[in-house]
């Protein structure tokens, strides 16, 4: 029996967790009297126009400069918004311009943010977890829910209440132009089960989230920021694969729903009507079919997607009608609430349609604790936001992602003494990776190439390598987002394919899509897949490759004929040869 202990703890953990994580704390499951006192008073105390500007969400920033930050403070002011979307940059700045925001409001303002993998994904001084493309090849669920606990912690150091995230889109097609490595992957149930570990720990942390791109963004080859995407799909096609985490989500507590700014006919024949401001998607499917009780949030009303056919605050009206509770980012806030009163006036919108939105948004005002508002303390903040134990986390999230694609033999007979080459391709310096492995092999030389490598060096490069028993190699891409496609020269690529036919471990600190540019690259004798080229990832395939760690990644999409979801070696590392040529 002792010898079963450790099964039976764990099985007995898994169950407790997904008993914990199935229904998250959630804003909307229930109404306390202190609750409903308080948003009865702040709703009485508001005019018409003032209950209308609840519902909009204006922009700030804190790398623009004060006169930027005096026009959103004059807009508080003047328009009185519901709450703020703070974009790029720093935390103590951020931190101190809110609290200033705050003093300024007649009602408590709520405080959002993109931050699909932490507040790196907008502030300079900040930790970045993965992606969440990374996060769905980890097995282990609970850190994907620890992780919800740390950026909730920093949301709340931050003052901020309610962070646009997670991206429940299944991204089913490699050439996404604005999903991709946002998305968990392709599977719609990894997707739903990694969303809700992410959601749960975020809302169990005490703050709101919006699963985002209802109705499923991850099938476009149209980026909604320029264009209006079309899904040309059946509402069964729909219902079987880009609702499901949705309609998963929903059932577990989500918080709130963002919409996108998507063409659907199957799900309203309305041209050029974008789901943002469709009544049948928004209503009919999401209010009503699917029960959602929780604030429904407009993707940025300032994009293409939107004001192509709904320019002139048109479409700010539209969004109202159709059911979204917070209009985000109108392109201009004052003329949409003045549009939007005369609509109520007119009986376009009816006073009930928009008191409803409006204690929606005061609800969860109530639940982040703005009815007892207190300043975000900046003494010491970038240390706070800095802890320990989210770089640990960070870690460990990183570890559990490695993804062996290909056989681990190669990994198990590497010798540490044997004369081993470390090459890092698309870079112009030595990488974190070649000085953390080089430790474990110190018969070692680094070779690195840029992505504009010529053949001159190219070819000197591969003469060199014939003088080593072993080589590995790492395809890096430093872009700022990791796209499905590198940008490295023809020659580098080919260079890529001859290594492949050598005895190597090829690493990839890149989009798994970028593989499929890759011809002959599936020859490698061993792939380990990293997903994203942070220093965390680079760390962790090191421990790999030194037989430090185990990898049992998953790929979460499938990117050819040779690689598809689901794919992955489990690895465990045998003892390395100590002995070898050491000349």
């Amino acid at each position: 029996m002792i010898a079963n202990r450790p099964i039976l703890l764990t099985a007995l953990f898994s169950a407790f967790f997904h008993i914990a994580i199935s229904q998250p704390r959630n804003p909307f499951s229930g109404t306390s009297a202190g609750q409903q006192q308080w948003v009865d008073s702040v709703f009485n105390s508001l005019n018409k126009r003032e209950r209308i500007a609840q519902l909009f969400f204006i922009r700030a920033h804190t790398d623009k400069g004060k006169a930027f930050e005096d026009s959103v403070a004059s807009m508080i002011k003047r328009d009185k918004v519901g709450g703020l979307v703070f974009f790029q940059g720093g935390p103590v700045r951020q931190a101190a311009l809110t609290n200033y925001y705050q003093t300024i409001s007649q009602t408590p303002l709520l405080i959002a943010m993109d931050a699909e993998w932490g507040l790196g994904m907008r502030l300079d001084s900040t930790l970045s977890f993965p992606y969440q493309l990374s996060l769905g090849a980890i097995q282990d669920s609970s850190l994907i829910y620890q992780m919800g606990r740390e950026v909730a912690k920093d949301f709340k150091l931050m003052g901020m209440h309610f962070n646009f995230a997670p991206v429940a889109d299944i991204n089913n097609n490699p050439a996404n132009p604005v999903i991709g490595y946002r998305s968990f992957g392709d599977n719609k149930y990894n997707v739903a089960s990694k969303a809700l570990a992410y959601m749960s720990g975020m809302q169990d942390g005490g703050i709101l989230t919006s699963l985002k791109h209802f109705p499923g963004h991850g099938d476009t080859n149209v980026d909604s920021h320029y264009d209006l995407p079309i899904l040309k799909f059946s509402r069964e096609r729909l219902d079987s694969l880009e609702l499901v985490p949705f309609r998963k989500l929903i059932a577990a507590g989500a918080a709130g729903v963002m919409i996108a700014h998507m063409n659907i006919p199957s799900l309203d024949t309305t041209a050029h009507l974008p789901s943002t401001l469709s009544a049948p998607i928004i209503t009919g499917i999401l209010k009503q079919e699917l029960g959602f009780k929780g604030l429904i949030v407009s993707d940025a009303m300032e994009m293409k997607g939107v004001t192509k056919y709904f320019p002139d605050g048109e479409a700010d009206v539209k969004a109202i009608i159709a059911g979204n509770d917070i209009i985000e980012l109108s392109e201009n806030t004052h003329r949409a609430i003045k549009l939007t009163k005369k609509a109520v006036r007119k009986g376009l919108i009816s006073k009930e349609r928009i008191h409803e939105s409006v204690k929606k948004v005061l609800e969860a005002k109530y639940w982040v604790g703005l009815n007892h508002l207190s300043p975000a303390d900046t003494t010491g903040l970038i240390a706070k936001l800095n802890r320990s134990e989210s770089a640990s986390l960070n870690q460990r999230l990183a570890d559990a992602s490695v993804t062996v694609l290909k056989s681990d033999s190669m990994l198990k007979s590497m010798n540490t003494l044997s004369r081993t080459a470390i090459i890092s391709l698309g870079v112009t310096e030595v990488t974190p990776f070649q000085t953390e492995l080089k430790r474990y092999f110190p018969n070692s030389m680094n070779f690195i190439l840029s992505k504009i490598a010529s053949s001159r060096d190219i070819s000197a490069m591969l003469k060199e390598l014939r003088k080593y028993d072993q080589i590995v190699l790492a395809i890096h891409d430093y872009r700022k987002r990791p796209q499905s496609k590198l940008d490295y020269n023809s020659e580098l690529k080919l260079f890529i394919a001859e290594l492949a036919k050598l005895n190597t471990v090829s690493c990839v600190f890149a989009n798994p899509y970028t593989i499929a540019g890759l011809p002959g690259f599936e020859s490698s004798k061993t792939i380990l897949l990293n997903y994203q080229n942070g220093p965390e990832q680079q760390r962790a395939a090191t421990k790999v490759i030194a037989g430090m760690m185990q990898a049992n990644g998953r790929l979460p999409v499938t990117i050819n004929s040779f690689f598809k979801n689901g794919d992955g070696i489990d690895y465990f590392p045998a003892p390395k040869a100590v002995t070898g040529q050491t000349n």
